[in-house]
Formats: C-alpha cells, structure tokens, sequence
C-alpha cells in the first residue's frame, strides 16, 4: 500500500509538473549573444509556470525565411515565428500567421516601428528596433564650418549637397559619404527608400496599395533618382562594388568623412571617438526627414494549437527588462521609454538617447503590403542600376511597370479600389 501511494504521489506531481511544448523559431543562429539573451529569457518563461515549455530552434538569417515559407507549404510550421518587421504582412496574407491576443495595453507606449499591424490587427512585436543616422565628426565639421543639424533643424538638400562638397574637397577621404553600397537585399529599401520618401516619392502609393505610378517615378522621385545618380558620378560616396570590409570599418578608419549606417554600428564609433563621436538625423530634401524602421519580431503562426501559451511567451518576453537586456547585449534601440530607462546607453543623458528619438520622430515603416517582397527586390535593382550609369527615368519606369504587374497578379494583395 505505501509504495501505491509513492506511485500515485508521483504520477501527481509528473502530471504538475507536464508542460506543453511550443516550438520557436528563430533567424539568428550565428549571433551567439542575441541568441543567449533569448534563451535567458525563453528559460525564465519555462520556470515560470507548469502549462507551457518553449523549445528554440535556430537558423542561419540567410535560410530563414526560405524555412518558413516550406514549413507552410508542409503544414509545420513552428507555434511561435521570428519575422522581419516588412515581410509580416506578406506572412499574415499568405496565412502564415494569425493576429497576437495580448493583455489590453500591454503594447502601450511601443516605438511605433516596433508593432506590425495588417488590415487593422497586431500580428507581431518586436523587441528592439533599429534606426539609421549621419554618422559624423564633430572636429571634421567644425573645422570645416560644417553646421552641426538637430531633429528640429536637419540638413536640408542644399546645405547637406555643400557639405558633401566641401568634405570632398578636403582631400583627406576616400569619400565625403559613405552610403553602404557593399550591402544589398533589404539594406536598400530600409537604406535608401527614406531618401526617396524625403524627396517626396515612395516606393508604392500609400493611399491604397495599389500602384507605384507617379509615387515611384513621379517628379519626386525623378528629382530623388537625379542626386542619387550624382553622388556616384561626382565621387563622394562609394559605388556598387564597394568591398565590404571597407563599409564595416571605413569611417573609424578615416576613409569616410560621412557614413549613413544603424546605430548597431553606433558603440563601434563611440569606442573610436569617444565624445566627438556625433549621430545625425537624416537631411530633409524637402518633405521631412525620414528614416526606416521596423526589425525582428515575435509573431504566433495560423497553424499553432496552442495560441494561448504563444501569446503568453509573447507577452512574458516583452517586460521592459528583456527589451533593455537586448540593448545592452547587442546595441539596438529598446522599444519602450521604460526599457531604455533601464539601459547605459539609451536612458536620459545616455551617448545612444539620440537614437530613441529619430526612431519616435522620423522612422516610417517600409510599404505595409504583401507585395513588399517584390517591391523590395525590384527597387534594389533600380537603384544599383542608377547607381551604375542608367537613365533614371526608364529605371524607375521598369520598376514602376514591375512591381504594378506584380500587384495585379495577385490580385491587389487583398487592397480594394
């Protein structure tokens, strides 16, 4: 009888203690110190309660988003999905994802680029976001009676073009600007679209998804494309083939005068000039400032039989100490004022607050479509070509012509005339 009931209070505490496994899929297997802060956290979530287990699995970036469109294909996908801010609305039209169920206000006070929204609902958060800036010299500006902008009092075309010009003459760099041409894929839509969208243009009309007529290769964007074209043929940024090791390490090894880069690579530059080390909101070339915004984030797939315990791993990862974990760990911008609070670098007088701002003030989101996956590669493609010679008007045309064939295949992604 007394080993019935050791049975029994065994089998009762087994049964405690079984947890429901939910798989997590994640894109950056190579980054150990991102990967280690999401596991601290998918650990404490684990401890936490006795209903849900979340089990990481990792993939290589390159590949990631290649498995998850074949685990759709194949009925597997994971319960819990790391998707890249611009391509959520092509997942959640596809039926890849379903819409997040969190505690009401538990997105309060969110950067806006960190929320991914499709046809009106939440699909994902993410847990930092990134933000793009001027990096610069203050001792190079001053000693050559370059103004010093603000969020309030950017560069606008004029004065940032005659700066340019003036750093180039000096002959001390390689370039005036460094627009980190040696990066492609998604580096030139979150890159380079806000260049575009500041002139006036945008990659897709955003009054209803429908077409990139006039948006894309419209006055705007002619204008856009034409001062694109002549950074590269009057030599003050690198072109296309452009070496990589040169856009990693070229501005703190003084090749750069300029370099328009995230603030991931913002400790590089505080390590190697200390307070003189200067982080600049993007020029208004006449319809504001504008930057890209919207990275990584956590989304629960359609396919989940437990959206409950998917939305409770989501809700439990994003307290504002995992977000300020992820800054301290990796450098990227936390995505609630509290988390930043917690932080060195972003808090209130910290080097990095700067960037807390241009992500509050300036960051648009890439084009909230599905057809962004096109659009993204086509728009690349237009402006390598530019870049390299082409006439900008028929580049933009092809591309226009492109990514409207695109929509009209798919039958307007969903969006109504």
């Amino acid at each position: 009888m007394k080993k019935l009931f050791v049975f029994i209070a065994a089998l009762a505490i087994t049964v405690a203690n079984a947890q429901t496994d939910l798989s997590l899929w994640y894109h950056g297997a190579g980054n150990e110190v991102e990967r280690n802060i999401l596991v601290s956290i998918i650990d404490d979530f684990n401890a936490s309660q006795s209903d849900w287990n979340v089990v990481l699995e990792a993939f290589p970036q390159q590949a990631y988003n290649e498995s998850i469109v074949a685990a759709a294909l194949s009925g597997t996908l994971p319960d819990i999905i790391d998707v890249d801010g611009p391509d959520m609305p092509n997942w959640a039209w596809s039926g890849y994802m379903q819409p997040l169920s969190l505690s009401e206000g538990a997105l309060d006070g969110f950067l806006p680029g960190t929320i991914g929204s499709w046809e009106g609902e939440v699909y994902s958060v993410g847990l930092w976001d990134a933000a793009k800036a001027v990096f610069a010299r203050k001792s190079v500006l001053d000693a050559n009676g370059i103004r010093i902008p603000t969020l309030d009092e950017p560069w606008d075309l004029e004065e940032f073009d005659a700066a340019l010009e003036t750093l180039q003459a000096t002959g001390d760099y390689d370039y005036a600007f460094d627009v980190g041409m040696a990066w492609t894929g998604g580096w030139y839509p979150y890159a380079f679209s806000p260049f575009l969208q500041s002139f006036g243009g945008d990659m897709i009309d955003r009054d209803n998804y429908l077409t990139a007529e006039g948006a894309l290769n419209g006055e705007e964007a002619i204008a856009f494309g034409n001062w694109w074209q002549s950074l590269f043929e009057r030599g003050l940024t690198p072109g296309t083939s452009q070496d990589g090791g040169d856009r990693g390490t070229g501005f703190v090894d003084g090749k750069y005068a300029l370099q328009w880069n995230g603030n991931w690579a913002a400790l590089g530059a505080l390590d190697a000039f200390g307070d003189d080390a200067l982080f600049l909101p993007a020029p208004d070339f006449g319809a504001g400032s504008t930057i890209g915004a919207a990275s990584y984030q956590f989304g629960i797939s359609a396919t989940t039989e437990h959206p409950e315990g998917a939305n409770a791993f989501i809700e439990f990862a994003i307290q504002d100490k995992y977000l300020a974990a992820f800054t301290a760990g990796i450098g990227l911008i936390p995505s609630t004022p509290g988390a930043a609070a917690l932080t060195e670098t972003y808090s209130e007088g910290g080097p990095l607050e700067v960037f807390f701002e241009l992500s509050n003030q300036q960051a648009l989101i890439r084009p909230p479509t599905p057809g962004f996956t096109v659009m993204a590669l086509v728009f690349e493609k237009a402006l390598a070509d530019i870049a390299n010679g082409a006439d900008v008007q028929d580049a933009l045309d092809a591309a226009v012509d492109e990514i409207n064939a695109d929509i009209v295949n798919n039958d307007g992604y969903g969006f109504e005339r």
